[in-house]
């Protein structure tokens, strides 16, 4: 932690060449904070907490103190990697692994946050949570054929336009967004539901545990690379071109998305803690908010908690769209435009949302399971890339027997994995038991990978630089 908090300070007092970060204004870091979190907080973000607050009962807070861990440090881990890299992360993968591989890893990750599967889950999910409940069975298809054709051409106009995303995201919809949530948490606290119960299941014997492993459930670690490019690309198009400038404006926007995070979470978590003794335990989140606006605020509640899902899926979707078409139009070297990506992404969403969902998240697992595991382990690493230099060996041998062991429970996860192969890799492997069999294969690459570096010679043009 503490060559983490050195490298943060570094990044920010060293020097900077020309007067590039003094052209970002305090209101402009504020509306870049706004709209990382705006596009990292969806609907998932809101029904994990709640969920967790209830089950944990008077053991939230410190459940809550490991969801954050994984939920935000994570993802501000990621933020950071892509603030000393100067916004440039993707090169940073390539350069240090493999081209190949790279790539692949990142195609993957782009259409698991995109179009394959999270942008899909936004628009069945809002629907779901803050539409259905207002209709009769007779006109749930109609019904979500209408909201989810609305959804995606309001995400398609928000995202058509990268250089107006910042405006458009950052400064309306974001604001709307916390303002929706501030009334609900002002009436929680005020007047909580009930009183707060004992922990169940997990929670009992280690809330913290639980909470670290609920924490990956938001995913929002694998869309740090993509939001991080996103703003600092957005930075870009503002006239900043020093990479230092740009890392310093991801950082400290990072640094406002998860102060608003970690204040959304633990209010969320509050009102699931205090809703058990009146709602009883329910199957999940998006259930417990239902119930607890309903009693909150009569027959608007469910209003509210329509306007709340809707703005947080549009944030995300419209975010999410415009990172993965722009990486597939860089990818494609410009055959293919921004914008015709951008409808294919949003008409395969639109599909999607109104059939097959339940498929296509069961396909997604196994692939999240695979690349979850690479990202962390590279994202670790990139953070004493200072110290590392030149020896990507030590990248290369850390990703490569973590691949191994990330596919193994990738198959797992897929069902098609051996029974006996398993029971023994339970049994031998530390943490495989909890599907982190990655992290001791993971250290050991990367001290291979060193050992490896030490019959190696330094590049002589890094010597030079």
């Amino acid at each position: 932690m503490k060559s983490i908090v050195s490298a943060l300070l570094f990044c920010i007092s060293s020097p900077l060449e020309g007067p590039d970060i003094n052209s970002l204004k305090k209101k402009d870091l504020l509306t870049l904070g706004f709209m990382m979190f705006s596009i990292y907080f969806g609907a998932g973000n809101l029904i994990f907490p709640p969920a967790l607050g209830q089950a944990a009962g008077d053991h939230t807070m410190l459940a809550m103190l490991g969801f954050m861990t994984t939920g935000i440090g994570l993802p501000l881990l990621g933020i950071t990697a892509i603030a000393l890299a100067g916004g440039e992360y993707v090169p940073l993968l390539r350069a240090k692994t493999w081209p190949l591989f790279a790539t692949a890893l990142l195609v993957i990750l782009y259409l698991i946050i995109g179009p394959l599967f999270a942008m899909p889950r936004t628009g069945a999910v809002s629907f779901e949570i803050g539409i259905r409940p207002f209709l009769s069975e007779d006109q749930l298809g109609l019904g979500q054929f209408i909201y989810t054709a609305i959804f995606f051409s309001a995400s398609y106009y928000l995202a058509l336009n990268p250089n107006k995303i910042i405006d458009r995201v950052g400064k309306m919809l974001t604001p709307a967004l916390l303002i929706v949530l501030l009334i609900l948490f002002v009436q929680a606290f005020h007047a909580p539901l009930g009183n707060v119960l004992q922990p169940t299941g997990s929670y009992i014997e280690s809330p913290f545990a639980q909470g670290f492993q609920d924490g990956y459930q938001t995913m929002d670690l694998l869309a740090s690379i993509a939001i991080g490019a996103l703003v600092a690309n957005a930075v870009r198009l503002r006239g900043i071109t020093d990479s230092r400038a740009i890392g310093v404006a991801c950082l400290v926007s990072g640094l406002i998305t998860v102060s608003l995070m970690a204040v959304v979470y633990g209010s969320l978590a509050y009102i699931g803690a205090t809703s058990a003794s009146v709602l009883a335990h329910s199957e999940n989140g998006g259930q417990i908010l239902s119930g607890a606006v309903g009693i909150f605020f009569g027959s608007g509640g469910n209003l509210l908690l329509a306007v709340i899902i809707a703005l947080a899926c549009l944030t995300t979707c419209c975010g999410i769209t415009s990172s993965a078409a722009m990486f597939f139009n860089k990818l494609l070297k410009g055959r293919i435009s921004y914008e015709r990506l951008l409808l294919f992404s949003i008409l395969f969403s639109f599909a999607a949302s109104n059939v097959g969902l339940t498929q296509i998240i069961a396909l997604a697992i196994p692939f999240l399971v695979t690349i979850y595991p690479l990202v962390i382990v590279f994202v670790i690493l990139s953070l004493f890339d200072r110290f590392i230099g030149w020896r990507k060996s030590i990248y290369q041998g850390a990703m490569a027997l973590t691949l191994i062991f990330s596919l193994i429970d990738g198959l797992h996860a897929a069902g098609l994995s051996s029974a006996p192969i398993h029971a023994l890799l339970v049994e031998y492997i530390p943490f495989y038991a909890i599907m982190m069999g990655w992290v001791c294969p993971a250290i050991v690459g990367a001290l291979v990978g060193f050992g490896v570096s030490l019959f190696q010679t330094a590049p002589v043009t890094v010597k030079e630089a």
